[in-house]
């Protein structure tokens, strides 16, 4: 969860601000890899690439997001983006 959790703050922040946020010990070089990996597994699960991940693109590409998905998709549109995952990530980030 961890691990999910930097890479989707490095997929929605900036280098710098996220670099203040960034795990004790991260080097920015396995940041921006670690950010490209979360950015292709979620182009790779959004096969209908507008942006939007829905319950059953997140189970097939990216089944840790799907166990979380009504937990970020609080409207309850039934998709998911990026930055809602950031938002949740960052929520359960503080509150842990």
């Amino acid at each position: 969860m961890k691990k999910l959790l930097a890479t989707v703050l490095l997929c929605c922040a900036s280098t710098v601000t996220f670099a203040q946020a960034a795990p004790q010990g991260m080097t920015p070089q396995r940041m921006e890899r670690m950010e490209q990996q979360l950015q292709t597994r979620f182009a790779n699960a959004n096969t209908t690439h507008d942006g939007k991940l829905t319950r059953e693109q997140a189970a097939t590409g990216m089944p840790m997001l799907a166990r979380h998905f009504d937990e970020i998709d609080t409207q309850k549109l039934g998709y998911v983006t990026l930055p809602q995952i950031a938002a949740f990530m960052q929520e359960r980030g503080a509150a842990h």
